[in-house]
């Protein structure tokens, strides 16, 4: 756990200083926080009852940057990159992640949707954990996000969102951590 804290404050401390200089290179594009709650539902997708949201113990933060224009990442919708860690103080699971980020707004109003796919590194039990803990299998996982999310204003967003970690059945364990939570970003 120590490590992934390490990482979390270095992931910090090389991109919020980059807010300062955000409008002049156009790269940083929203820095976001919010709180979750943890292991929130027990699967991949949430499309049955079993949610527990008896949790919150999560803090999250990301940072989302525009890719530089280029024929390949326009031909994939131009998404943003996000770098970002979900950190537990219950003394549970923590990850770093970093994913490629879609939103689409929702016809004409401030209302969006976004897509995220990409990796995640876990410290979490690979094997042997005590409930409630998961048996992760792998500490490099995949990480998927969906979220609903609206523009408060022209640079504050506020996002429903749902983030899932998983190995896909390629470690011996893959007991998949799914968080829900909300999240205020501030757009540069």
């Amino acid at each position: 756990m120590k490590h992934l804290v390490t990482a979390l404050v270095l992931l910090a401390g090389a991109t919020l200083p980059q807010a300062a200089f955000a409008q002049e290179d156009g790269m940083l594009d929203e820095i976001r926080a919010g709180v979750f709650f943890h292991s929130a539902y027990d699967g991949f997708l949430p499309t049955g009852d079993n949610w527990d949201l008896s949790r919150l113990e999560d803090v999250k933060v990301s940072a989302l940057f525009n890719l530089p224009a280029h024929p390949v990442v326009e031909f994939i919708g131009s998404p943003r990159l996000e770098v970002g860690g979900t950190l537990n103080f219950a003394g549970w699971e923590n990850l770093i992640h970093a994913n490629l980020n879609w939103q689409f707004g929702l016809f004409d109003t401030p209302l969006y949707i976004e897509l995220g796919f990409g990796g995640a590194l876990t410290d979490a039990a690979l094997d042997g954990a005590p409930s409630p803990g998961r048996d992760m299998g792998c500490p490099l996982n995949f990480y998927d996000t969906a979220g609903i999310g609206a523009h408060v204003t022209e640079n504050v967003t506020v996002t429903l969102r749902y983030e899932h970690i998983s190995n896909l059945d390629l470690c011996e364990n893959n007991d998949g951590l799914s968080n829900l939570g909300l999240m205020v970003g501030f757009t540069f």
